[in-house]
């Protein structure tokens, strides 16, 4: 896995510096106050497009010119007192680590009044702003409710309710059939004339 990472690493940066461009400052790459007729560095610098990486060249006599990196408020007024940074060495390349504006001037005040100027508008890189973004935490999902049981139906008012099988049951057959009205004056009677002719029957014998 590092093994990979080191490799990936070193691949990026092997493409960065391969796709990198020096440009010569003008053209040229002398750094001079413009011949009469000739285009101004500003309009040499509008017809390219410098992104982050690239470098460009300045060549000047050592002992009587210079490069100064200002701010804007300097480039205008063409002040060499207090650069951002100083070059001096008759042969200096410079690289554009961020993307935005940047201002050069000649370290002789003549010279940048005369058009020995430069301002260069370095484009940010689309490999630096598509980087992956982390991937947002996923939270666990919620778990749901558990479902509620239907409540019991009641018992409807209408219908009666079911006696326990087997219990209370009374079928017609079990009930015994009432006694025989006619019967009961047909018993009296037959009582009545019983006591009646029994004692008859004792004076006979």
């Amino acid at each position: 896995m590092a093994k990979g990472l080191v490799v990936t690493l070193c691949f990026v940066l092997l493409v960065s510096v391969t796709a990198a461009t020096q440009f010569k400052v003008g053209g040229s790459g002398e750094w001079k106050v413009p011949e009469s007729g000739a285009k101004s560095y500003n309009q040499w610098a509008e017809a390219n497009r410098f992104k982050m990486g690239d470098n460009i060249a300045f060549t000047y006599p050592a002992n009587q010119d210079s490069v100064l990196l200002v701010d804007s408020n300097t480039y205008n007024s063409c002040n060499a007192s207090s650069p951002i940074d100083r070059f001096t060495d008759g042969n200096t390349i410079f690289t554009f680590a961020r993307s935005g504006s940047f201002y050069f001037i000649s370290g002789n005040q003549d010279n940048c009044k005369k058009g020995e100027k430069l301002h260069i508008v370095v484009l940010a890189n689309r490999n630096n702003s598509t980087g992956l973004a982390p991937s947002p935490s996923l939270s666990p999902p919620a778990e749901a409710p558990p479902a509620e049981s239907p409540p019991a139906e009641a018992p409807s008012a209408s219908s009666p309710p079911t006696p326990p099988s087997g219990e209370g049951e009374i079928t017609p057959s079990s009930i015994p059939p009432p006694p025989n009205a006619a019967s009961f004056p047909m018993i009296s009677l037959m009582g009545i004339l019983g006591l009646t002719f029994v004692p008859f029957l004792n004076i006979l014998v």
